[in-house]
């Protein structure tokens, strides 16, 4: 069942890679004829979208600071949000303060329990080699 479908996705393959260097072979020659010109161009399409999507961005960035300010100042239900979350970000951080203090301590421990088991194994293989 799998050979089959396996055989026509090379064969597949196969044809999308032979494509691919046909038309390299063909368009290689059109871009080196054109290249002063598709390079400019290219740079100037991509700094356009670029302007085109930082602009947008800037823009949203200003609406929802301008919103929020707006809320804010109502004293609407968004800057209430907004403490809380300030204090449950306070509280979370409080939590990972304590998981991570929690975790060294382990750690320390395990690291404390395998230097003692080391060191025990190792009294017993000197003790018993001098048996």
């Amino acid at each position: 069942m799998l050979f089959p479908v396996g055989g026509i996705l090379l064969a597949l393959s196969g044809l999308t890679l032979a494509g691919t260097v046909i038309g390299l072979v063909v368009t290689t020659p059109l871009f080196v004829i054109f290249s002063p010109v598709l390079v400019p161009a290219a740079i100037v399409v991509a700094l356009a979208v670029a302007g085109f999507l930082s602009s947008g961005a800037f823009g949203l960035t200003a609406v929802t600071s301008l919103a929020w300010i707006v809320n804010y100042l109502r004293g609407g239900r968004g800057a209430e949000d907004v403490r809380d979350l300030g204090s449950s970000m306070h509280e979370q951080m409080e939590h990972v303060k304590r998981r991570m203090a929690e975790a060294a301590g382990h750690v320390g421990q395990k690291t404390k329990d395998a230097g003692q088991g080391m060191q025990s194994k190792a009294a017993q293989e000197g003790g018993a080699g001098r048996n």
